[in-house]
């Protein structure tokens, strides 16, 4: 039996020659081309199992090369890689027919599996190819690796009307991903409709979700439809699921299970065609355990996961961020700024309890509140400090505080020397016992940042060295700001 052929288009030779090279290893014939024009005559002659082809080619798009190739063979399949590592381009990809899309760079043992991926499917009759629309706006932003991995998700679910959970700390972005699977996918001309558990009266979930009848409960004056009702043909996205009464919880599992439900007070059942989308920044694993949230349910909700990672876990991405917050709020006519790299160093060290909505309001405040066209760290110091740590938890033990600290530094230095309080000397000692660990710890906060630390201690930076050397604190000579 012969080797299948695979079809390698991308302008530079470099990476012709090394994807040639690691598909020849693996037993594949290649033939390499840098245009579409002869990638185009190959396939029109019949020629190849497989296409590898780049986006950005000198004599045309390779996207728009994937409606024409799956017009004249639609079992050849296409991978596509790109270094346009966006959300747009992997659902274009998708959408258009290719069998898989790969953000450069990535590893050639990825691209490998694929390919053989790819050329099963072809022989089982396993590739679709889907019409694209063209647009132009882009719902997420990032090129971290973490973010390429939710584009390459949400590119293959826009062809499903599979079910989906979106995980996530608060402000990550959890409504944007459901936006997205909604306005690129096959509901898109449907409406988008969102209810978020948490802000909803426990009493008020029930009728809001399936509506009611005239005459169901005091204040009823007519009927009154739900989101069930209003998200018909489109999708409903249930934003903190986890907040969901237990009696909500058992009608929701009735829809899912059935693909229908009744409104409060009423007797007919109502089919349901509608796409869920469910959202939680909770642990609802824990809520099981602890008896709050339905297993059924979960595992009905559950059906394809998407963990979207907090801002800092995707510290790259924040630059590209910031640019784009900036560019929106001068588009609705506040002053153009731009952020100097110190500054920008400074967001990146940040540890963003908020996450990206925490970015997106520093970033309206600063266009509001400065004039200065370029902003430096100090604006972007004032600012974070300004915002204020976030509030301990409920129940969360309370900090020592500075004083409490010394004072028990105290009584445990001399019930360890079993001394008297001495006529002096005590200041001394103190200061020199908990000197030390004091900077450690402020610079091991900042990451090793000299600069921050001295700002959060009142150092001038220089003092900050100079105690370094002298109480010899290990510091991180590759760290930022050294």
């Amino acid at each position: 039996m012969s080797a299948s052929t695979v079809l390698v288009a991308d302008d530079d030779r470099g990476i012709r020659t090394v994807v040639g090279h690691a598909l020849g290893r693996a037993g594949y014939d290649v033939k390499s081309t840098g245009n579409a024009a002869t990638l185009w005559r190959w396939v029109s002659d019949g020629e190849g199992d497989l296409v590898v082809a780049d986006v950005l080619m000198p004599d045309e798009n390779g996207l728009d090369l994937i409606p024409r190739i799956k017009k004249v063979r639609a079992d050849l399949p296409v991978v596509v890689m790109s270094a346009q590592n966006t959300l747009l381009t992997a659902i274009q990809a998708t959408q258009r027919g290719a069998f898989e899309y790969l953000p450069k760079p990535f590893d050639l043992q990825e691209l490998v599996n694929v390919v053989e991926r790819g050329l099963a499917a072809a022989r089982t009759n396993g590739s679709d190819a889907a019409a694209a629309d063209e647009q132009s706006d882009l719902p997420l932003i990032g090129r971290s690796p973490a973010m390429q991995d939710i584009y390459r998700t949400l590119a293959r679910l826009t062809t499903t009307d599979l079910t989906v959970m979106i995980i996530g700390e608060s402000g990550t972005g959890k409504e944007l991903v459901a936006r997205a699977l909604h306005d690129y996918g096959r509901r898109r001309n449907g409406p988008f409709v969102p209810i978020n558990m948490a802000a909803i009266p426990r009493e008020l979930i029930e009728s809001e979700l399936f509506g009611h009848e005239k005459g169901a409960f005091t204040g009823a004056v007519q009927r009154t439809a739900g989101r069930f009702e209003q998200a018909e043909g489109g999708t409903l996205f249930l934003d903190e699921i986890g907040d969901m009464p237990p009696e909500a919880q058992t009608r929701l599992l009735r829809v899912l299970q059935e693909g229908e439900y009744t409104t409060v007070g009423g007797r007919t059942p109502i089919q349901a065609n509608v796409r869920i989308i469910a959202a939680t920044h909770r642990d609802l694993t824990q809520l099981i355990r602890q008896g709050l949230f339905r297993e059924d349910l979960y595992y009905r909700l559950n059906v394809v996961p998407i963990r979207l990672p907090p801002l800092r876990e995707r510290r790259d991405d924040i630059p590209e961020l910031v640019r784009h917050f900036l560019a929106a709020v001068a588009a609705e006519g506040l002053p153009p700024k731009r952020v100097d790299p110190e500054a920008m160093e400074r967001l990146q060290n940040h540890r963003w309890p908020g996450n990206v909505r925490e970015l997106e309001n520093l970033m309206r405040r600063i266009a509001a509140l400065y004039a200065e066209e370029t902003v430096g760290v100090e604006a972007i110091e004032a600012e974070l400090a300004a915002a204020g740590p976030l509030p301990e938890a409920p129940g969360a033990p309370e900090e020592e505080g500075l004083s409490g600290a010394v004072e028990r530094h105290i009584r445990q230095y001399f019930q360890a020397h079993g001394e008297e309080l001495p006529a002096g000397g005590l200041y001394d000692r103190v200061l020199r016992e908990m000197e030390r660990p004091l900077l450690s710890l402020t610079l091991e906060a900042t990451g090793g940042n000299q600069i921050r630390a001295a700002q959060v201690l009142g150092l001038n930076r220089n003092t900050l060295r100079k105690k370094i050397r002298e109480l010899e604190i290990p510091v991180n000579r590759g760290a930022n700001g050294q």
